[in-house]
């Protein structure tokens, strides 16, 4: 897993950015804000990211905030949301603004988004709702740790909501104050 890249700006266009990190060139896809957040050509950048494995492909997809990067995380878990359409949609709308929607309810501003028809945008208020108010009532969770734990349960194969559901269980029988590697580890069992 990557967890972020930081290194030298080569390249940077709306979606895409390539960092070199070492010699090496990683070419990212990212969405329109954190294109906006970044420096000049030459400059310094570091982004959290997420390397997405299918069949035929790997992609790199890149964040200028950890937020940022769970927002997508929770996004691609929504049935037929991939990656490409995650950042489309990170790109037709500030994060506090989509969450104020998926949590609202509000359809009409979710398909003003482009590429978002109706269907998908009652998609994303259906299975995420419910989302945003667990991680608004989760007390005693250190966001940080917490959610590297779901990357890695997700690297591993575990979908988003399983992988909440056995972390959960893990942090109200051990506490919230365990190493990430252990949250894994015993959430894991859960499925075994």
């Amino acid at each position: 897993m990557i967890s972020y890249v930081e290194g030298r700006l080569v390249e940077k266009a709306p979606t895409s950015a390539v960092i070199d990190v070492g010699g090496v060139g990683y070419g990212v896809r990212i969405p329109v804000s954190t294109f906006e957040k970044m420096g000049p050509l030459g400059s310094s950048a570091r982004l959290f990211t997420y390397l997405s494995m299918k069949d035929d492909r790997m992609e790199l997809f890149g964040f200028s905030t950890a937020d940022e990067r769970r927002l997508f995380l929770m996004l691609i878990s929504v049935s037929g949301i991939g990656g490409r359409t995650a950042i489309s949609i990170l790109s037709g709308a500030k994060p506090d603004e989509l969450k104020g929607a998926i949590a609202s309810g509000d359809q009409r501003f979710i398909s003003s988004i482009r590429g978002i028809g109706k269907k998908t945008a009652e998609r994303l208020i259906v299975e995420l709702k419910d989302k945003f108010v667990e991680e608004e009532t989760r007390v005693g969770v250190a966001v940080g740790p917490f959610d590297d734990a779901i990357t890695a349960l997700r690297s591993l194969g575990l979908k988003g909501a399983e992988a909440e559901q056995a972390l959960n269980r893990v942090i109200r029988e051990k506490g919230s104050d365990i190493p990430v590697e252990e949250m894994v580890r015993e959430a894991l069992k859960r499925f075994s």
